[in-house]
């Protein structure tokens, strides 16, 4: 290979790895990770992020576990989220088992309106497992 070509080789190389860099770090969101623990906990129990960005909780435990927010602890504009798919915070306390998350199951909520997020582990609620997510 004689020098001219390897140097724009190199070059290209240079901008195509620069360029990467520059949208990947100028990309919000990606994916976070929450996990569910057997001590009915949510770990992190609080967690920051940005806009666009999607939580996973995993269950981590030999229990069950849900994922449901507060309705009123969510900002006005954002969606309702719970494991299960609910629509409502009253909906998923009337269908609990629907929003079980068996041991190694998972489940996953994209963030797109700034604001706190709190939400809670119905069959746990009582033992203090609650976190929240803010969003920046």
């Amino acid at each position: 290979m004689n020098r001219r070509r390897l140097l724009r080789l190199g070059g290209a190389t240079l901008v195509a790895m620069i360029s990467a860099g520059c949208s990947a770090t100028g990309r919000s969101g990606g994916v976070k990770r929450v996990s569910m623990t057997d001590d009915f906990g949510f770990d992190p129990e609080r967690l920051t992020v940005s806009t666009g960005t999607t939580i996973r909780w995993v269950n981590d435990s030999d229990i069950v576990h849900t994922v449901t927010a507060y309705e009123d602890e969510i900002p006005d504009d954002a969606t309702y989220f719970a494991s299960g798919g609910f629509e409502s915070e009253r909906a998923a306390r009337n269908e609990l088992t629907g929003g079980l998350i068996g041991p190694g199951g998972a489940y996953e909520h994209t963030f797109d309106v700034p604001g706190t997020y709190e939400y809670y582990c119905i069959p746990h609620e009582s033992s203090g497992m609650v976190g929240s997510i803010v969003v920046k």
